[in-house]
């Protein structure tokens, strides 16, 4: 998997890496069309433009940035008709000539008049005004007689055969591809081992998240392969042919912009995901080297390391994407420079108006790295509670026993209560009569708890033998016992409930009686009448229960 990876992402970069190199030789691809600058360091009112024809440069012009564009346009119209008019000629050759009018050379293609050299143009390239206009003269008759020449028949029943070529060859390749990533996916099926979800340990999930991630990365750069096949066999396909090399131009002049945004986009996903994979990677050596792992501490560490990565994975986020934000400005030309000064301020003043943001900040990552709590962990912070579904650097959520989410700010986080790390404990009051026999009570709570933790169904969540302490108060339900009984992190309720229901069961059995809330009252000698004195003596041999 990973060589493949590696050998996707190697043809990629060598393709990018040679583009610019074949660019100018290969005709078939266009010279890009560069933005207006400059002619002169010194002046800042003439730009320079290209003159193009079949989608090929051919001279560069220059002249002020008012009636710039209408230069431009007005010298590439004139062209359009010269070359029209020598295409349909049955001449093989241009005449290009150029005379002084007005002290400035004028060029004039076979009589008609194209354009005036001026000195603008001369400063753009840094010669005199008639050796240029010669230059130019041999630049068009060039270019015209190549661009008459590709239209005969036979070069064009040529190209086509190229092109038949080139499109066997995108098919061949494009199927190649296909091919290949089937193979892998294949692969990756076969190397996944078959184990249930609740059989798998921290480290084997880790590792399934690195090659999933690693996987998402192979699947877009496999897509992203398949595009350059299509989408690049068609452009060199439309530079082979001069009526269709003006398209080719015309996408490359279209698509800067979604390019380079693609381009961006694609390498911050890329590198964001490999970033995932390289936390995993880092996160599942530490677990595998046994510092952190043993049969104790296993379930609370799956808990912290989820916890700890999903929020390392959200700070690579935004750090990655921040990065790519300024690659896309440094793309596009902009200076950053006085953007990370101003952000810079601006992060200063914000900071001054947002300390509680920082203080959230600064708790939520003294909670994850001092293990306070983690996801999935039952926590009691003053007079709420709950499961922890979400923690970040921010804030942290809990669903509280009647389903509400419950958000808590990291910096109101003071004293908080973790009812699951690590261990938790069913911690048991178990009442019984007072007329009850207590060794046999205390004897068949400790058989109960013992049978209990023997039950193999139970004794994967009971993690030490559960201690009877004796009696821990006279109450007024009677004699209180107390229990503790050891358990795995969130399973202390079950195993109580569990307990309580087999106690039910035995006290049933053996007799002994679970006592109700009683009172006792006791009447004083008073002097009554002989009619209610045998009522009283009565009364007074009895004990009321209510």
């Amino acid at each position: 998997m990973r060589v493949q990876f590696l050998a996707i992402a190697g043809a990629m970069v060598v393709t990018v890496a040679s583009v610019p190199k074949a660019t100018a030789q290969i005709p078939l691809l266009p010279q890009l069309p560069v933005s207006s600058s400059p002619s002169n360091e010194n002046s800042e009112t003439n730009v320079a433009d290209w003159v193009y024809l079949d989608g090929r440069r051919l001279f560069q012009i220059a002249v002020s940035k008012s009636n710039f564009s209408q230069r431009s346009q007005d010298i590439q119209q004139n062209l359009a008709k010269i070359s029209q008019t020598f295409f349909q000629s049955a001449d093989q050759q241009v005449k290009v000539a150029t005379r002084t009018i007005n002290g400035l050379p004028v060029i004039e293609v076979n009589g008609q008049y194209l354009m005036t050299v001026t000195t603008a143009d001369a400063e753009l390239q840094q010669l005199d005004p008639s050796t240029l206009a010669n230059q130019i003269a041999e630049d068009l008759k060039t270019g015209l007689e190549q661009a008459k020449q590709e239209r005969q028949p036979q070069f064009l029943i040529n190209q086509g055969k190229i092109a038949a070529g080139l499109g066997l060859a995108i098919i061949v390749a494009s199927w190649g591809v296909y091919s290949w990533q089937q193979r892998a996916k294949k692969h990756r099926v076969s190397t996944v081992p078959r184990t249930s979800r609740d059989t798998q340990n921290i480290t084997t999930q880790l590792n399934q998240q690195q090659h999933q991630h690693l996987q998402e990365v192979q699947k877009r750069l496999f897509q992203i392969t398949q595009a350059g096949i299509w989408g690049g066999g068609g452009f060199v396909m439309l530079g082979l042919f001069p009526y269709t090399r003006i398209l080719q131009l015309g996408i490359v002049t279209a698509a800067q912009i979604p390019l380079k945004l693609g381009v961006v986009l694609l390498g911050t996903y890329v590198v964001t995901r490999l970033s995932y994979a390289l936390i995993d990677r880092f996160t599942t050596a530490l677990i595998s080297s046994g510092a952190l792992l043993n049969s104790e501490t296993s379930e609370r560490l799956q808990l912290r390391v989820s916890t700890f990565s999903g929020v390392t994975k959200s700070i690579v986020t935004i750090i990655w994407v921040g990065f790519g934000i300024l690659a896309a400005l440094i793309l596009f030309g902009i200076d950053i420079v006085p953007l990370l000064a101003g952000a810079g301020l601006v992060g200063v003043a914000v900071s001054l108006a947002s300390q509680n943001l920082i203080k959230d900040a600064i708790n939520g990552f003294l909670i994850i790295i001092e293990d306070q709590y983690a996801l999935g962990d039952v926590i009691a912070v003053g007079d709420v509670g709950g499961l922890v579904e979400n923690l970040n650097l921010r804030m942290t959520q809990v669903r509280d026993s009647e389903g509400r989410l419950i958000t808590i700010p990291n910096s109101e986080i003071k004293v908080v209560a973790n009812l699951s790390s690590r261990w938790s404990r069913a911690d048991l009051t178990i009442p019984v009569d007072y007329q009850t026999d207590i060794e046999q009570a205390l004897q068949l709570i400790k058989d109960v708890a013992l049978q209990m933790n023997q039950d193999l169904q139970w004794k994967r969540q009971i993690i030490e033998t559960p201690q009877v302490l004796g009696i821990d108060n006279f109450g007024d339900r009677g004699l209180m016992i107390k229990v503790w009984i050891k358990t795995q992190p969130l399973k202390q309720w079950d195993v109580a409930r569990e307990y309580r229901r087999r106690l039910k069961i035995a006290f049933d059995q053996a007799g002994v009686n679970i006592p109700v809330p009683q009172q006792a009252i006791w009447v004083n000698d008073l002097q009554l009448p002989s009619s209610q004195e045998a009522q009283v003596i009565g009364d007074r041999k009895e004990n009321l229960i209510s």
